[in-house]
């Protein structure tokens, strides 16, 4: 265990120590450094050769931040950002698994190593997202529909891992907080077959005890404990000239706490004693095995053939405390197993005018979700005085009203045992292209779609009993009838909950075309304006309430993208901008129908659009020092947004989304001296913003906050030291609340910790 102020103490000591040795000269910078390329558009390109706005997180990057998880990455990118904490993520404002409530398809994908990682909390929060031994990180912002397909209409995240290669090397790493964060590391490989068969092996392991107590439970709510290990091979024969072949297996277990750690803020000094008083356990167990083969087969000179297949199994168990107290009132657990299959098909061609690809995909997704809980229900007044008013009790309007009052404050919450077993599948196959023809040495066509077809079936068993006391209607005097009959009108309510709804199966077809142009000024410069349609499939969900299972359609993008490429001081700076406007219709919006606060469903019934940019410099000034900096700003706003709710309308055309901020801003530096030393500055701001979506918005922001991370450390050939510290200045934030509650998801205190590593 470390202690905190010795590590303050000696970190400032080594920053001051190492920024006062001589740097070394500043010499210029080598002009042929290492061109940035990227791997997610299925095509290899360089970076200045990409329009799509694509932010960048290279090897030497993740070394030189100590970034230790995808959510580093993403809490450090404009326009990028976690939603409540390390589960979900935006892009552009656009949230990668819902906007406006409704749908079931993620808006964004994760790829690790060429596997598409299921969407929603399930597969994020039980996702393979350390970045030991990662090679690339790319975020593409903007939709990824044409050459991704379905949960990629905000964008995607693609990460590569190291790859083997024909020399032989191993590292190892040690990392330990102030916290009892202790996570140790190993990768290594090399040739089995000379210059045919290698192999890389990459194993972490990390026990965190956690820093949110839990007085009525004991210990903690949010420790962690994960083992993650990744297994590749490269196989190149030299009897088949051209043949690559390329096997990844990856397995990650995790044990921790409830991916939402909520924190009581009506206890004293919140942030500097973190409680949960939850009774019921708050954790997440979940086991990810991910399978890939690329194949690579060079036909001719110009033609390559590539397949691609994936397999991937993600089981998760979660347990929560519905009511977030220290009474047994509610709670519940979630075991889901999503099993998922892809193979893809494609042909690259690269003339010396045309260049592109065509290809067939192919997938197939078997979900088996099961839930059971202790639920409550606030009894539903308004819809009980309806009652009353309608046979076989024909009261009057006040009558009724007074009779359903006193009914509601004998019985506020209705208790419902609940278990629904909810299994679906989704088929997919697709065409698409892309592709690039140059018109003229500096003008290029660019152009690609992808026709999609898709097959989703769901089926619900629902059982619902209720698990609470009646009022005793001979408590009431002349309404004792009225109250039975109220008790009666209750149990039918838990009843058509707990009934099974038919398998409902549903097709869709999708046409998403992409038409651009970019211009090259000269060899350094170039501007690109592409025009593309975006998509998030359609589905069923299951209204609880009523035990049915109710359809809805896709809902489309049409994407207006610009974009500026640009390098100079002969390739030292670049400079790269992206600006954009979405269209977006037919979004899928979570509706109440007035029942109670189960009866729910999605339907069709919104619109929005959104406008911005991405500004991105990195500048290399000299060997040792260079500098980057990024910055984004987002506008949304639903043109129509109406949300149903019983009797009532909440009109919220012209609200904003959750968690998107309208400045993102980030920034870092690196130093490396002669003498062995090495420093980093990096530092994050994101503006105000909500973190809910809907009629309580107004008493959901959070206000800005700014972090800075710095590290220092000393380098030999074959080892390091490093101390690091992130959230220096110990600033407190919300990353979720509301007004009306008493709980909230605060973002991490400041850590302080220290790194050994060694190579050989």
């Amino acid at each position: 265990m470390f202690n905190r102020q010795f590590l303050l103490a000696g970190t400032a000591g080594i920053l001051v120590f190492g920024l006062a040795q001589p740097a070394m000269p500043q010499e210029a910078a080598d002009s042929s450094a290492d061109v940035i390329t990227i791997l997610g558009e299925k095509i290899e390109r360089s970076l200045q050769d990409t329009p799509t706005s694509v932010a960048v997180t290279t090897a030497e990057r993740i070394g030189n931040e100590n970034i230790r998880t995808l959510f580093d990455i993403v809490n450090r990118t404009a326009n990028v950002g976690e939603t409540y904490g390390p589960t979900e993520f935006t892009i552009r404002g656009i949230a990668s698994h819902n906007v406006s409530g409704g749908g079931t398809g993620g808006l964004a994908s994760i790829y690790v190593d060429g596997v598409a990682v299921p969407d929603g909390v399930t597969g994020t929060s039980a996702g393979p997202f350390n970045m030991w031994d990662v090679e690339q990180v790319e975020i593409l912002r903007g939709p990824q529909s044409t050459l991704q397909g379905r949960n990629s209409l905000a964008g995607a995240i693609v990460v590569q891992s190291r790859a083997p290669t024909w020399d032989w090397d191993a590292r190892a790493r040690l990392s330990a907080t102030d916290q009892d964060d202790v996570t140790l590391s190993f990768a290594g490989g090399g040739p089995i077959v000379e210059d045919q068969v290698a192999f890389r092996i990459a194993i972490e392991n990390r026990e965190f005890d956690g820093i949110v107590g839990n007085p009525t439970r004991g210990g903690t709510v949010d420790s962690v404990s994960n083992l993650h290990a990744r297994a590749r091979l490269l196989i190149e024969p030299e009897a088949v000239p051209g043949l690559s072949v390329l096997g990844s297996y990856t397995h990650y277990e995790q044990e921790s706490g409830y991916p939402y750690t909520y924190i009581r803020t009506d206890t004293p000094d919140f942030f500097d004693n973190r409680i949960n008083t939850s009774d019921a356990p708050n954790s997440n167990d979940s086991t990810t095995d991910m399978v890939t083969l690329n194949i690579d087969y060079a036909l001719a000179d110009r033609v390559v053939l590539t397949s691609l297949t994936a397999w991937s199994l993600v089981d998760t168990y979660l347990q929560y405390d519905n009511d977030l107290s220290a009474q047994p009132a509610a709670y519940g657990d979630t075991d889901n197993e999503t099993e998922t299959l892809t193979q893809e098909f494609r042909l690259d061609y690269s003339g010396d005018r045309l260049t592109g690809l065509v290809g067939l995909y192919l997938s197939d997704r078997e979900v088996d979700n099961a839930s059971s809980s202790l639920t409550l229900v606030n009894t539903p007044e308004t819809t009980l005085v309806g009652v009353l008013q309608g046979p076989p009790f024909g009261l009057d309007a006040a009558t009724a009203a007074f009779a359903a009052g006193l009914y509601v404050s004998a019985l506020p919450q209705i208790a419902v045992s609940y278990g629904s077993q909810a299994p679906s599948s989704i088929e997919t196959s697709a065409l698409f292209a892309d592709g690039r023809f140059e018109l003229t040495p500096r003008l290029t066509l660019l152009g690609g779609f992808r026709y999609d077809r898709e097959t989703y079936t769901i089926t619900s068993d629902q059982t619902a009993v209720f698990a609470g006391t009646y009022p005793d209607p001979a408590l009431y005097g002349p309404y004792a009838p009225v109250i039975a009959g109220l008790n009666q009108v209750v149990d039918l309510f838990v009843a058509q909950a707990g009934a099974s709804a038919p398998t409902d199966s549903r097709d869709f077809e999708a046409f998403l075309p992409k038409l651009g142009l970019t211009y090259n000024w000269t060899d350094d410069l170039s501007t690109s304006a592409i025009v593309q349609r975006g998509y998030r499939s359609g589905g069923s969900t299951v209204n609880i309430a009523r035990s049915t299972v109710v359809p809805y359609d896709p809902e489309y993008t049409w994407n207006y993208e610009f974009s500026l490429r640009s390098l100079w001081l002969d390739g030292d700076l670049s400079v790269n901008a992206n600006a954009y406007y979405i269209d977006w219709t037919d979004q899928q919006v979570w509706v109440n129908l007035g029942l109670n606060d189960f009866d729910t469903q999605t339907e069709n019934a919104g619109s929005s659009h959104l406008y911005g940019f991405e500004l991105e410099v990195a500048h290399r000034i000299s060997r040792g020092f260079d500098w980057y900096a990024s910055l984004g700003h987002t506008k949304t706003e639903f043109d129509d947004f109406v949300i149903v709710n019983g009797s009532s309308t909440d009109d919220l055309s012209g609200s904003e989304f959750a968690y998107a901020p309208a400045w993102t801003l980030a920034a870092g530096a690196n130093w490396t001296w002669s003498n062995g030393l090495f420093a980093n500055l990096n530092g994050s701001h994101r503006s105000e913003e909500y973190t809910v979506t809907g009629v309580s918005q107004a008493g959901s922001e959070v206000a800005a906050r700014t972090l800075v991370n710095g590290s220092v450390g000393y380098e030999q050939d074959s080892w390091a030291v490093s101390l690091f510290v992130n959230n220096v200045f110990d600033e407190d934030y919300f990353q979720y609340r509301r007004s009306n509650l008493p709980y909230a998801i605060l973002g991490q205190p400041r850590v302080v910790g220290v790194t050994l590593e060694t190579n050989w």
